[in-house]
């Protein structure tokens, strides 16, 4: 039986941080860790002696990481665990941070997500399951088809498509912490090569490295260490789903459809009430299908509601404000908690540049190899809020 966050405790996110996201380099992943845990216990004002348990979300580093990271912040004997569900290994380890204090298992736990990209074998080769389709259908070819089929389904051009990328860099170009830093035009996006497909290098997340970090607590314990409650944020839906049989569906969309369905039942809200949206798209043709699939567009509406500046900043909902995967990067082990510091930094309207104004309502949506999806909504202490539309 599903018992929703709002249904326990309540769960509040009192401090992110980030390690700037960034191309692959000799850096140790424990230094791109340690930075930013220690920027997200300076933001909520905590010391590492204050964590009362630590999950870490990884993929492709090492095993038994958490271990040498942590060393460098004190050796405090706290609980940590290793939590890897592929792209969205840090949203699970986000939420079973979340689990931890709405259970009352602690008062104050640490996400962290860290990753350097490493080489490893395919799920199927490890598990010993014959690939029929072999290295023929790389992950690119796989949404290239998708936007094939968009097209032929919607109508859409590889114009379309290529608007989210413009879209995503010219956020991203306003991110400090964004592995692509610079705004694109149109044209720039559709230059060649083609990756696959209509999809362009610049319609392709990049492959990079980074850590970001979000402290979660108990109202007893910002109470008890003094925190600052305006500017905590709460976690008012975490729901996970793992893939089902679909008949002839894209599974990605339709496993998005049921998870978000579930974390917005939970959170008693509807796509309307949602500001932020930052989601899984690694490659722009999944913007226009998530949208779709979380509610916010009418099928096959997603290109025309883009082009319209409805997921601008400023517009009716911001979609990836942080420049999402294409710009901000995805690192794979950080992404999903980077997401988290990006909504939490919007609904403390503490954005900057890229602040959507009033912002009041945030999701965060994560898939892992289409076989997972993890979605959280996060929102200001200040109240809740609904919107027609």
């Amino acid at each position: 039986m599903n018992r929703p966050l709002l249904a326990l405790r309540p769960v509040r996110v009192v401090g992110v941080g980030l390690h700037p996201y960034q191309r692959p380099s000799d850096t140790p992943y424990t230094e791109l860790g340690v930075q930013a845990v220690r920027a997200a216990l300076a933001d909520a004002g905590l010391r590492w002696a204050d964590i009362e348990s630590a999950c870490t979300g990884t993929a492709t580093t090492s095993m038994a990481l958490s271990r040498l990271m942590y060393r460098h912040l004190g050796s405090t004997g706290i609980p940590v665990v290793q939590i890897e569900n592929a792209s969205a290994s840090g949203s699970s380890a986000f939420r079973q941070a979340c689990i931890e204090v709405a259970a009352g298992i602690v008062d104050v736990a640490i996400a962290v997500g860290v990753d350097k990209p490493m080489k490893f074998s395919s799920p199927q080769a490890a598990a010993g399951v014959k690939d029929l389709v072999g290295r023929r259908v790389a992950p690119f070819t796989h949404f290239a088809l998708l936007a094939e089929r968009y097209m032929h389904d919607h109508g859409a051009t590889p114009e379309h498509f290529a608007a989210v990328a413009v879209k995503n860099s010219r956020n991203g170009a306003l991110n400090p912490n964004a592995q692509r830093r610079k705004a694109r035009t149109l044209e720039q996006v559709m230059e060649p090569p083609q990756i696959s497909g209509v999809l362009t290098r610049l319609q392709c997340t990049p492959i990079g490295e980074g850590a970001a970090a979000a402290i979660v607590a108990s109202d007893d314990a910002i109470e008890r260490l003094g925190l600052d409650s305006q500017r905590s944020v709460r976690v008012v839906a975490s729901a996970a789903r793992s893939e089902t049989v679909y008949d002839g569906e894209n599974f990605d969309a339709a496993l998005t459809a049921e998870t978000t369905r579930q974390a917005l039942d939970d959170a008693s809200m509807g796509p309307a009430d949602l500001d932020i949206v930052e989601l899984h798209d690694a490659f722009t043709v999944e913007e226009l299908l998530y949208v779709e699939a979380m509610g916010i567009s009418e099928p096959g509406r997603a290109a025309e509601h883009l082009m319209n500046g409805d997921f601008d900043i400023g517009g009716r909902v911001a979609i990836s404000p942080s420049g999402g995967l294409l710009a901000m990067g995805h690192p794979i082990g950080p992404t999903g908690i980077g997401q988290i510091c990006e909504i939490t930094a919007q609904l403390r309207h503490e954005a900057g540049e890229r602040q959507h104004p009033g912002a009041q309502t945030g999701l965060a949506h994560m898939v892992g190899i289409g076989a997972v999806c993890v979605v959280h909504v996060l929102q200001r202490t200040q109240g809740l809020h609904r919107r027609e539309w």
